[in-house]
C-alpha cells in the first residue's frame, strides 16, 4: 500500500490496522538535542483515545504509547523514532458479518475494488484508529514548535448546526480549558451543552453527527510556504483532508469569499508602532500567496457523521443482491471531539516540516547559519 507517508523534511509513515497487534508511527527528520519523553506523547494520545465520554465509542483501550528507537538520555538523536501502541480491546467478532456486504458510507467496497481483499475488522487501515500514529507525530511537532514560540490549537466549532457564538472571534476569548474538559471538546459551556442535547436525541434515534473543528496556528513568522505547487494552504489542506471523514477545508473566511467584493475581502497592511507590518483584518487566514504573512493561520475541518448508525439501511452483497442490514459493535456517535487533536496534530507536522524546508530559502541567512 502507497500513500503512508507524509512529509519532506519531517516525515512521518503510520502503519498498522484497528484489530491488528498494534498501531505506530515512525518519524524521520527530528532534530537532534530536543528533550521527549513517552509522557509528552500520552498527553495527546489520552486526547483522542475511546471510551472517554458517552459520545465516544465504547472500546476500551488505554493507548499507551511505547518509543522503540530516536532516544538516548531523555533527548532526540536525530534518527527515525519509532513509536507503539498495542492494541488490547479487539473484538473482531463484531465484525465478521460485514466481510458479505458493504457497509454504506464506509470503504468497504472502494477497497475491495482497489485491491480485491480488505481487511474487514473495524476498517482496517481506513479505521480512526489510524489516526494515533499520526497525534503520537503531531506531539514531536508541537513540541519543536513550542520550542520555536509557535502555538497550534484547535477546538470544536460545531456539532450539527450548534455552533460556538463569536466563532471568528481572537483565540484569547476562546475558553480553551473548557474545550479540554467537557465531552464535546467546545471552548464554551452552554454550547457544548447544547450540543450534548443534541448528540443524545441522535443516539436514541440510532443516528450520528457531523460538526466542524476550528485551529488557530498562533505567532507564525511571515514567509514560510512555497509560492507554487507546495503552498502553505495547499499542504495543509491535504494533511487535513488525509484524516478520514473531512469532507471540507477552509483557511480564513473560506467559502465566504466566494460571494465578497475585494474591497471587503483585501486585508490592509498597517504599521505597528515598533516598525513592523501587520494587517488591519485577517480575512487570508494568515497566508497569501501560499506563503505565511506573519499573522494568525485560520483554518476549519467539516467533518461528515460517522457512517456507523444503528439503524437498518439499504446496501449491497459481494453477490450482488440488495439488502437490508443493521450495523452492530461499539461506534462513535460523532467523530468530532476526539479529532480535535488529529487536526491539530496534522496542522503541526505540515507547519515544521514546511519551516524546516524555509530555512535554505535565503542564501544569506544560510551564510549566517555557517558563520561566513
Amino acid at each position: 500500500m502507497a500513500g503512508s507517508t507524509f512529509g519532506n523534511l519531517f516525515n512521518i509513515t503510520t502503519w498498522g490496522e484497528s484489530h491488528g497487534s498494534g498501531i505506530g508511527v515512525v518519524v524521520d527528520g527530528c532534530p537532534a538535542g530536543l528533550a521527549l519523553s513517552e509522557t509528552d506523547i500520552q498527553s495527546y494520545l489520552d486526547r483522542r483515545k475511546p471510551g472517554a465520554s458517552r459520545y465516544a465509542t465504547q472500546r476500551k483501550e488505554s493507548d499507551s504509547v511505547e518509543i522503540l528507537s530516536g532516544l538516548f538520555d531523555g533527548k532526540t538523536t536525530g534518527t527515525p523514532i519509532s513509536m507503539l501502541v498495542r492494541n488490547t480491546s479487539q473484538r473482531s467478532s463484531d465484525y465478521s458479518e460485514i466481510a458479505s456486504y458493504y457497509r454504506p458510507g464506509h470503504a468497504d467496497y472502494t477497497f475491495d475494488q482497489k485491491y480485491g481483499f480488505r481487511d474487514y475488522r473495524g476498517g482496517g487501515r481506513s479505521s480512526g484508529r489510524e489516526t494515533i500514529g499520526r497525534v503520537a507525530a503531531g506531539a514531536i511537532a508541537a513540541k519543536l514548535l513550542t520550542e520555536l514560540g509557535i502555538s497550534v490549537t484547535a477546538y470544536t466549532q460545531a456539532i450539527g448546526g450548534i455552533e460556538i457564538p463569536n466563532p471568528e472571534c481572537p483565540l484569547e476569548m476562546l475558553d480553551i480549558a473548557e474545550a479540554r474538559n467537557n465531552p464535546t471538546g467546545m471552548p464554551d459551556r452552554e454550547t457544548s451543552q447544547k450540543a450534548e442535547a443534541y448528540l443524545k436525541q441522535c443516539m436514541e434515534n440510532l443516528d450520528s453527527a457531523g460538526g466542524i473543528v476550528a485551529c488557530r496556528i498562533s505567532n507564525m513568522p511571515a514567509g514560510i510556504g512555497e509560492p507554487v505547487f507546495e503552498k502553505l494552504d495547499a499542504n495543509l489542506a491535504r494533511a487535513v483532508m488525509s484524516i478520514g471523514a473531512v469532507k471540507a477545508f477552509e483557511i480564513g473566511d473560506g467559502v465566504k469569499v466566494s460571494s465578497a467584493n475585494g474591497s471587503a475581502n483585501n486585508d490592509s497592511f498597517r504599521m505597528n508602532s515598533d516598525n513592523t507590518i501587520t494587517k488591519a483584518t485577517n480575512h487570508a487566514g494568515g497566508i497569501l500567496g501560499g506563503i505565511s504573512d506573519g499573522s494568525e493561520i485560520i483554518l476549519r475541518a467539516h467533518f461528515k457523521p460517522t457512517p456507523s448508525i444503528f439503524q437498518k439501511q439499504d446496501t449491497v452483497n459481494k453477490n450482488g443482491e440488495n439488502i437490508t442490514i443493521q450495523i452492530k459493535g461499539r461506534h462513535d456517535p460523532v467523530i468530532v471531539p476526539r479529532a480535535v487533536v488529529v487536526v491539530e496534530s496534522m496542522a503541526a507536522i505540515t507547519i515544521l516540516d514546511l519551516l524546516l524546508q524555509n530555512m535554505t530559502s535565503r542564501f544569506d541567512r544560510i551564510k549566517t547559519f555557517y558563520n561566513k
